[in-house]
């Protein structure tokens, strides 16, 4: 009953959806998306972070969001509706909703047609979702890729992925990093 609570509360104002990511994070997201033209952000939540992405692409450009907003207990999401709306609320480019796992969203030819200047990954943080993500993405990454729950405790699953996998991986390059956000170039 929170999730519809929350909801309720948002629908009548009372609510102000911000980014999940901590402020500084956040502001490191928007740095390193601004003025790009193919975004895309696995895990979307409540749309918070959407929105601020949206508000400093590219005026031409697309922005992917891609969640697979689960169902609760009523079988019903009561965050898709919430992120929707947050993300109209801008007037910039065009946004394309994909209610996929990340993985699972690059078999969509929407997303696998063209690589991507920014992708944020910020969805299943666990050792394998990671890796998923990770594997799903790495190739469409043609220039920033961030990665959420990249730094921070050694036992967290993400965490443990980034240091054995990402960080070893020649092809990209650590740009810049905030509070547990990791955000890396592509290296030609």
């Amino acid at each position: 009953m929170r999730s519809l609570a929350h909801l309720i509360l948002w629908r009548a104002g009372l609510v102000r959806i911000q980014p999940w990511a901590a402020p500084a994070e956040t502001e490191c997201i928007v740095r390193h998306a601004t003025g790009k033209r193919r975004l895309a952000e696995v895990g979307v939540w409540e749309g918070g972070t959407t929105r601020r992405i949206r508000e400093v692409m590219d005026p031409g450009a697309t922005l992917f969001a891609i969640d697979p907003f689960p169902r609760g207990r009523l079988g019903v999401s009561y965050q898709q509706p919430i992120a929707h709306g947050e993300v109209r609320r801008v007037r910039n480019g065009q946004v394309v909703w994909i209610r996929e796992g990340g993985a699972e969203a690059v078999q969509d030819a929407r997303v696998s047609a063209l690589p991507f200047d920014f992708v944020f990954l910020d969805a299943d943080h666990t050792f394998d979702g990671t890796a998923a993500a990770w594997e799903a993405w790495r190739p469409l990454a043609a220039e920033v890729i961030a990665l959420h729950d990249a730094l921070g405790p050694a036992d967290q699953g993400s965490v443990r992925f980034v240091r054995d996998h990402v960080l070893t991986d020649s092809s990209f390059t650590v740009i810049d990093r905030a509070g547990c956000l990791l955000v890396l170039r592509r290296a030609y």
